[in-house]
């Protein structure tokens, strides 16, 4: 199937949000007859109905019809699993998502990053490292930006620096990067993949065409990630920063290093790095690795990795007041990423809480101690991490409404010394559209605090 010569081609794209929308853009302006779906009305979505040749909209808890489709694309938030999808694939639709799409129908070479923790902050790397080398280079997916326009405007020259969730790729069929990174596998939304084995296949699905003329970059250190190699048809190169590696990426004498058959390439030293802890020497690592295999020199790679200084959201110092460090890690929508944030800080007042993912929370709490002095709460999951918390004896645990509250309680309870971290190993969806407007809202209310109001 090509839509570039399949001008009659049906297809229905559900959820009008940044993808959806691309993914309307690109079909129409191949020709197909595209129908749109959304459950919420929006003028937004109207107006991108009136813009369409042929297109119909429907909304509401489902479309209003979904047989006769050649193609249903899904927005990465909609579950293959719906019942309405699962009714247009029996009537032999084929069902994709955006990501897919855009590879299928637009060009470019891609560097597909995925894991539970660090796609942010590699992928902005790797892109800052590839536009350094002098190479044409875009940033796309997961991280805020379609791929479908990236893909449909640029050449076959062009890097799409690519961050992909397990939502993207479980819709994938025939996409193939030639550089894929998987950074780690811990569980997270267990509420959409049903398990934590099929949120691993989801992420797998990055290296699943790959051949060995590809490089797959893993981390050597997650038991999971070397489970998966067992399967992967690329050329596996692993990272690590606790053991010297025959090949791949790894820390020696306190260096950065690449080993590739020959002499080792030093990179830069570790202790370089602006951005804090072990997880982002990880993604660092990674990061060097996706460079060396992509052909840019080393030193263009370092001069990255020395200067840069990490991405809003993600352990973004905000400020000291009164002699507190403000910190807003509203990216730690997980567990795990949460943990790697606490054990980056000491004398920690914790912000948490959040939209429920179905996870654990037995581990992030238990990361709490010698670092965590006060909790505070908000959100759906605030009574399941009180509870966890305290199974472990730790009770200095405080519950607000909202993050106005949340950061005046926390400045009332810290110290000259200490961190106010707003890490809420939860997803945002049940107070805000998104982890970066939560960010932001953390930002304005320490702003505040700082002015007086």
């Amino acid at each position: 199937m090509n839509i570039k010569k399949a001008k009659g081609l049906k297809a229905l794209v559900v959820g009008l949000g940044i993808s959806g929308k691309a993914a309307v853009a690109m079909l129409n302006s191949e020709g197909a007859r595209t129908d749109m779906y959304d459950a919420r009305e929006t003028a937004a979505a109207r107006k991108l109905a009136d813009e369409g040749e042929y297109s119909h909209i429907s909304f509401g808890d489902r479309p209003s019809n979904v047989k006769g489709y050649d193609l249903v694309v899904l927005s990465p938030g909609i579950s293959p699993q719906k019942d309405y999808v699962k009714e247009a694939e029996a009537d032999g639709a084929e069902i994709i998502g955006e990501l897919e799409l855009a590879y299928r129908y637009g060009k470019g070479k891609y560097v597909a990053i995925t894991g539970t923790n660090g796609k942010t902050t590699t992928t902005t790397l790797i892109y800052d490292i590839y536009k350094a080398a002098g190479l044409k280079a875009e940033l796309a997916g997961n991280i805020g930006v379609a791929v479908a326009p990236k893909s449909m405007y640029c050449d076959e020259d062009t890097y799409l620096i690519t961050e992909c969730s397990s939502f993207q790729l479980e819709t994938t069929k025939e996409f193939k990067p030639h550089i894929s990174v998987i950074l780690n596998v811990t569980p997270d939304h267990l509420d959409r993949h049903g398990s934590f084995e099929n949120y691993a296949k989801a992420k797998a699905k990055v290296f699943a065409n790959q051949t060995k003329d590809d490089f797959c970059i893993y981390n050597n250190n997650d038991e999971v990630c070397r489970k998966l190699m067992e399967d992967c048809p690329a050329t596996a190169i692993p990272f690590s920063d606790t053991e010297e590696l025959e090949r791949g990426a790894f820390v020696k004498d306190g260096n950065i290093v690449i080993r590739d058959g020959s002499a080792d390439q030093v990179v830069c030293g570790a202790d370089e790095l602006l951005i804090l802890g072990r997880h982002n020497l990880q993604n660092a690592l990674a990061a060097a690795a996706a460079a060396h295999f992509g052909g840019i020199p080393a030193d263009v790679t370092a001069e990255v990795l020395r200067t840069f200084k990490g991405i809003k959201h993600r352990m973004q110092d905000c400020g000291t007041i009164d002699g507190v460090k403000y910190v807003n890690d509203s990216k730690g929508t997980n567990p795990d990423a949460a943990v790697k944030a606490i054990t980056s800080y000491k004398n920690i007042v914790l912000i948490a809480g959040g939209y429920d993912k179905k996870g654990s929370f037995d581990e992030f709490v238990k990361s709490f101690e010698g670092r965590v002095k006060a909790l505070v709460l908000m959100g759906v999951t605030a009574p399941a991490i009180r509870e966890a918390a305290e199974k472990t004896g730790f009770t200095n645990i405080y519950d607000v409404n909202n993050m106005r509250e949340a950061v005046k309680k926390s400045a009332e309870l810290a110290q000259p010394g200490d961190t106010v971290l707003l890490s809420p190993a939860c997803a945002s969806w049940d107070m805000y559209k998104n982890f970066e407007l939560r960010g932001d809202d953390f930002i304005r209310n320490v702003e505040e605090l700082r002015s007086g109001k």
